[in-house]
C-alpha cells in the first residue's frame, strides 16, 4: 500500500474516535469554564488565586490541546484514556498580575 492511500475501514475507525473526542472536548470546555468562573469568584472574595485550581486548569487545558491535535489530524497518538494523561508542557507562571 502506498503511503498516501488509506483503508476506508481505518478512516472510519479514526472518525469514530474523533466523534468520541469531540464529546470529550465539549465536556472539557465546560470543566474549564466552571473552573475559571470559580477562580474569579474566589479571587474577588479572597484577593488571591487558588493554586490547586490553577494547576488543575493547566492540566485540563493541556489535555484539551492534545485532544484538538488528535481530532485535527496533527497527532496520531490517541489522548487519554487510550494513553497516559499528558505531561505538563509548561508550568503556570509564578505570579499573576492585573494591569
Amino acid at each position: 500500500m502506498e503511503p498516501n492511500t488509506f483503508a476506508r475501514k481505518k478512516i472510519i475507525i479514526r472518525l469514530l474516535y474523533t466523534v468520541f473526542f469531540f464529546i470529550v472536548f465539549e465536556i472539557l470546555k465546560i470543566i474549564i469554564q466552571v473552573s475559571v468562573l470559580f477562580q474569579y469568584v474566589y479571587l474577588l472574595i479572597s484577593k488571591t488565586y487558588n493554586n490547586p485550581i490553577r494547576n488543575f486548569t493547566n492540566k485540563v487545558s493541556i489535555y484539551a490541546y492534545k485532544v484538538l491535535r488528535y481530532v485535527t489530524l496533527n497527532e496520531n497518538e490517541k489522548p487519554y484514556p487510550f494513553n497516559e494523561f499528558p505531561e505538563e508542557i509548561e508550568l503556570p507562571e509564578g505570579e499573576v498580575f492585573f494591569e
